[in-house]
């Protein structure tokens, strides 16, 4: 269960006192690397045979029906799609803002270069089938994109034999309220491996076109085939184990924190639960609140083994900045703040894939309806990038045009740096137009 790391009079050191769960991507690309080849060669066939490998059914075809789409959506639970309604409205309107503006500069006369941005033309969605059902990562993934203007959006999610060999009915209301009709029964790294060479049938028709970029989160599996694929294709991230951070002073409820902790546990085995805080009273509250509400919990045995991974603590420090020091050094996915200013300690916050502020914010409001995407950089990833958000699914373009007068006007800088580099030809094709 989780302990407490006594760091008080200590130096600080945040990857010794707080290691992060086993999660070695690389050790698992042997593993998946025949299960792409597969994939690559054997297309529709290859793919078939895998999921009966490792989901135990034989889907009737890849691509799910889009009745089977339709009845999934009529038999949602009302109260689940009145929620999926409201996280897809809050989302919309959240991602919306973010898009980017173009903009179009005039270096000087007779001269434009434009800055546009443009929507990656087709995407692959992965949604998990694991230990948890998940169609509120289904709206993290398509909203932003189609926001963003892709044109072209697939989803993929494992085969269930329970549900006839098609994905959790509930995964797909989801696509059917987003309107994303190209939807398949595939998992794992032959997802990835779908994705990303595309699958012809039997009579060597196009079954499922390759995409450009593929996003969502997944095993470690499923992780690795995305870190081999990369660069024939792009993807988002390699998402790992899931973490929460707390930041908290004496003022802060014990019991609230308990049921954070206690709620990003609840993911998986190594899913990382930590508590900062300069008040050791603080510490042991919540330390007897969480063993409380673990062992109440449905899925206690796997809240209990996150909790008491190496992972997961409570670490006692001098002052609250050394908290900040420590959440700026650890880069969480999710960062709570309870403190007495909330605020002024979130402006001192550099690394982070959110920030929730406050009592009323727990992660699992952004989990769901915040309007914000629970797709967050994990393992520290939060030092060097973002989550996941519109300009996710969109490229930077410039679209330069000169005139004869505004290439004259830098003619000669052109051809003197040519020169400079000993590259003739780059000032000659300027001189070829000033004959």
């Amino acid at each position: 269960m989780l302990t407490t790391t006594d760091l008080r009079g200590r130096e600080l050191d945040v990857a010794q006192a707080l290691p992060r769960a086993e999660h070695d991507v690389s050790a698992t690309i042997e593993t998946v690397t025949p299960i792409l080849e597969q994939v690559r060669t054997g297309g529709t066939e290859a793919l078939l045979d895998l999921s009966e490998r490792f989901d135990g059914v034989r889907p009737a075809a890849l691509r799910v029906p889009s009745e089977v789409l339709s009845r999934a959506l009529s038999a949602l639970d009302p109260a689940v799609r009145k929620a999926l309604d409201t996280l897809i409205l809050r989302a919309r309107e959240v991602h919306t803002a973010q898009l980017p503006a173009a903009s179009q500069v005039s270096p000087g006369p007779d001269a434009r270069v434009t800055n546009r941005w443009v929507p990656v033309q087709r995407v692959g969605l992965y949604v998990p089938g694991g230990q948890a059902v998940y169609p509120s990562s289904v709206v993290m993934n398509a909203v932003p994109a189609q926001v963003a203007g892709v044109p072209q959006l697939a989803i993929a999610s494992p085969p269930q034999r329970d549900f006839g060999g098609w994905p959790h009915p509930t995964i797909l209301a989801a696509a059917k309220l987003l309107e994303v009709d190209e939807v398949y029964a595939v998992g794992g790294a032959q997802a990835v491996a779908m994705f990303a060479y595309g699958a012809k049938d039997s009579d060597g028709g196009v079954e499922v076109p390759p995409v450009s970029l593929i996003t969502g989160p997944g095993n470690v599996y499923v992780a690795a085939a995305k870190r081999a694929v990369q660069g024939t294709v792009g993807i988002d991230s390699e998402a790992g184990p899931t973490e929460i951070m707390v930041l908290a002073d004496g003022t802060a409820p014990a019991n609230l924190i308990a049921a954070d902790l206690v709620s990003q546990a609840e993911h998986d085995e190594l899913a990382a639960a930590v508590l900062v805080t300069d008040s050791p009273d603080l510490a042991e509250r919540v330390i007897t609140q969480v063993s409380e509400k673990a062992a109440a919990t449905k899925h206690t045995e796997r809240v209990k083994q996150s909790l008491a991974g190496r992972q997961s603590t409570v670490l006692l420090v001098d002052s609250m900045d050394a908290a900040v020091e420590i959440a700026n050094a650890y880069g969480a996915e999710h960062l709570e703040i309870m403190t007495h200013d909330d605020d002024a300690f979130a402006h001192r916050i550099h690394n982070a894939g959110a920030v929730f502020l406050g009592a009323y914010t727990p992660v699992s409001l952004g989990d769901y309806c915040a309007g914000s995407n629970h797709v967050l950089p994990t393992g520290g990833a939060s030092r060097y990038s973002s989550g996941l958000n519109v300009t996710s699914f969109m490229r930077s373009q410039q679209v330069i045009r000169y005139g004869r007068e505004g290439l004259a006007q830098v003619a000669d800088h052109v051809t003197a740096l040519a020169e400079a580099e000993d590259l003739p030809a780059h000032g000659d094709a300027v001189r070829a137009r000033y004959p």
